[in-house]
């Protein structure tokens, strides 16, 4: 049958449109053109899936470089916080001992009673606490420095790169970014 007219099913069930079939057309190309459209379309629907979900796990990895990143950084910043109360406590205790001091020696430079020196210890561990407090605080300071401000610095520099890298590959092949 020469005049014959075959019509291809799509994927959904339905008709296309009328193709010649046989010697009309005297080629007969039109099969395989349409064959290879088919795969080429489900090739770049395969690259466009691998493409989504790579990029997905790509965020997601970010997502979770940042958490990290800020997680120790807020540790870091509770770290100072307790170390920084702790050299508050040992100065409020140097401040009392030195107050309960400075009682007993006016006791002493007053002219009632004996010319002892016991206000010399107080003195002492006031000195001792006051040293403490500034170790104390010495450390809470390079806590909080080490830890402010808890933003992901490293995650923000990872995606600049890839965005860079991104921009370089689309100009690359002469397309815009």
């Amino acid at each position: 049958m020469t005049g014959s007219v075959r019509l291809p099913e799509g994927d959904d069930g339905s008709t296309a449109t009328p193709v010649p079939s046989g010697g009309a057309t005297g080629s007969g190309t039109g099969g395989s053109q349409r064959l290879e459209a088919t795969s080429s379309q489900a090739s770049l629907a395969t690259a466009i899936q691998d493409v989504t979900e790579k990029a997905q796990l790509l965020i997601r990895e970010e997502i979770e470089l940042a958490k990290t990143e800020v997680e120790g950084k807020v540790r870091s910043l509770v770290r100072g916080a307790a170390i920084g109360a702790a050299a508050g406590i040992f100065a409020l205790a140097a401040l009392l001992l030195i107050i309960h001091g400075l009682a007993w020696l006016a006791y002493d430079l007053l002219p009632i009673g004996d010319a002892s020196t016991f206000y010399v210890g107080f003195f002492f561990v006031a000195a001792l606490f006051l040293i403490l407090g500034a170790i104390a605080g010495f450390l809470a300071a390079k806590a909080f420095k080490k830890g402010s401000p808890p933003t992901p610095q490293l995650a923000i520099d990872e995606a600049k790169r890839i965005q860079h890298t991104v921009q370089t590959a689309g100009t690359d092949r002469g397309g815009t970014a």
